[in-house]
């Protein structure tokens, strides 16, 4: 079975500028545009039954759609940096949907995930990547940020790749509803229709 994990999508417009990142570190393994994503859940190598039912909790998911930025850049692994990344700016949407589907995981039976969710795009996986070059790369970096973006659904992903940064293949897509932009569109539903007679 293959490694599955849930994740938000990021649109052609904000993986461009990602790709503008690419570059000027050594020793770095820059991940393809097409592969970029925030993972909201890690999931694991399970069985189809479970995965099954993954999906079919996942599909009774029911909450609005959300705006979110890509704002600065990081790296993971301090004494030794092992990925680059872009950051995602807080949205209490993110969350919330991050968490239901961490409950609707451990309800199932998967174990709790051990990290912490810090929202972020990998850029680049790296082996023995000197901290001198790093603090350079982020140095030169640190404002970066998208414009902000609506986030319509999320989705399961799969790799079969064991090094991880793809390909990815989606499996499975979960579309959140269109969150009502002003409180009159909802009151002008709720309005009696006034009587002609």
């Amino acid at each position: 079975m293959p490694r599955l994990f849930t994740a938000l999508e990021i649109p052609r417009n904000a993986a461009m500028s990602l790709s503008l990142l690419r570059g000027g570190l050594p020793g770095a393994r820059w991940i393809d545009v097409e592969n970029y994503h925030i993972t909201l859940r890690f999931i694991g190598d399970v069985d189809g039954r479970t995965a099954d039912e993954v999906v079919d909790r996942l599909d009774r998911i029911d909450r609005p759609e959300f705006q979110i930025r890509l704002d600065g850049i990081g790296s993971f692994g301090s004494k030794k940096p092992h990925s680059v990344w872009a950051g995602v700016s807080p949205s209490p949407e993110m969350y919330a949907l991050q968490a239901e589907i961490e409950r609707i995981c451990q309800r199932i039976g998967l174990p709790p995930d051990p990290r912490k969710f810090m929202p972020h795009v990998t850029l680049a996986r790296m082996k023995n990547a000197r901290v001198d070059d790093v603090v350079h790369y982020l140095a030169g970096r640190g404002n970066f940020q998208t414009t902000q973006f609506t986030v319509p659904r999320f989705v399961l992903l799969s790799s079969r790749d064991s090094v991880g940064g793809g390909p990815y293949l989606t499996e499975e897509i979960f579309p959140l509803h269109e969150a009502l932009s002003a409180p009159s569109a909802a009151s002008s539903f709720l309005q009696p229709v006034k009587s002609l007679a």
